[in-house]
């Protein structure tokens, strides 16, 4: 009698990894997304400038470069596609987004604001306040074109994903933003160089959710002008944030240091108030009264007045 043909049950197959934790390139792939300039955007020369400056190697496959990608689709995604139905990164009805502590803000917040305005305190260099996304993009996109982002650890995996990051480039051309005034530093043609902390939940298909990032959001404008000295000039109130980064105003206001005499000396070894500090530097949201300057921080100095 012949035996019969018995066949092993095959293991079941693991399911395949999403792309966007893959491949650092998924969503510039989506050709059926709608795209805020009509078409995907080209992160040849970051992917370039990340491979040959990046500090660390992550192992293929591991989480640490798992989360490198799925932080870069999502960064394309908050930036460039306007309608969150094309978002393949988040958990869209639970994903919120805040920094250092502040109020959590929606997804929808941050395509109305933009990136930049979404996670920069108002200073005395930016102010979101006086910027929408076009002119924020071309603000800090023009000054550094190429502005890569790596992980550097990774503490915790899914569902809490805790890890530390860096962001980097060079300053290559004049920085030009806004706070009340428009504001110009000279381009150094040296490195930016910033890093911070995320705490992210993600879902089952480890798509974001809650993300918490902390990091300090002057440490760019430091390195950015390190002398603390900016050019201020009035704005033509006439024409948008993007089109008076343009203007030719002509118009200086003043040209100085971050501190001025003695006062640097102090703030160091502790010995000065905060109504000095505002005197010693002015308010350019305010006016220079330092009761004036301080009346929107009651309650603490952190991001958005919080402790």
């Amino acid at each position: 009698m012949a035996a019969a043909d018995v066949q092993t049950p095959s293991a079941e197959a693991a399911p395949a990894l999403p792309d966007y934790l893959t491949d650092p390139d998924a969503v510039l792939k989506d050709s059926h997304a709608k795209w805020r300039y009509g078409q995907a955007p080209d992160y040849s020369k970051t992917r370039q400038v990340f491979a040959e400056t990046k500090r660390m190697s992550h192992e293929a496959a591991s989480l640490p470069q798992l989360v490198e990608n799925l932080v870069k689709n999502w960064e394309v995604e908050a930036s460039f596609k306007p309608s969150l139905a094309d978002w393949r990164t988040i958990d869209a009805p639970n994903y919120s987004f805040a920094i250092n502590g502040s109020a959590p803000q929606t997804a929808e917040h941050m395509l109305q604001q933009g990136t930049y305005n979404a996670i920069i305190a108002p200073n005395e260099y930016y102010s979101p306040a006086y910027s929408d996304f076009a002119s924020s993009h071309k603000t800090f996109k023009r000054m550094m074109p190429t502005f890569a982002w790596e992980v550097l650890e990774v503490y915790s995996g899914p569902p809490t994903v805790a890890f530390r990051w860096r962001h980097w480039g060079t300053m290559k051309n004049d920085y030009v933003g806004f706070n009340k005034h428009r504001v110009s530093a000279p381009a150094h043609g040296g490195p930016i160089d910033i890093q911070g902390v995320t705490v992210a939940t993600v879902d089952d298909r480890v798509r974001l959710r809650e993300v918490r990032t902390w990091f300090d959001p002057l440490d760019m404008f430091r390195q950015m002008a390190p002398a603390g000295v900016v050019r201020r000039e009035a704005v033509d109130k006439s024409l948008s944030p993007a089109d008076a980064l343009d203007s030719e105003v002509g118009v200086e206001m003043e040209l100085r240091p971050r501190l001025a005499g003695d006062v640097e000396t102090r703030l160091a070894d502790g010995g000065l108030s905060g109504e000095e500090l505002v005197d010693s530097v002015g308010c350019p949201f305010a006016g220079t009264r330092s009761d004036e300057a301080m009346a929107p921080f009651v309650g603490g100095w952190g991001v958005g007045g919080q402790v």
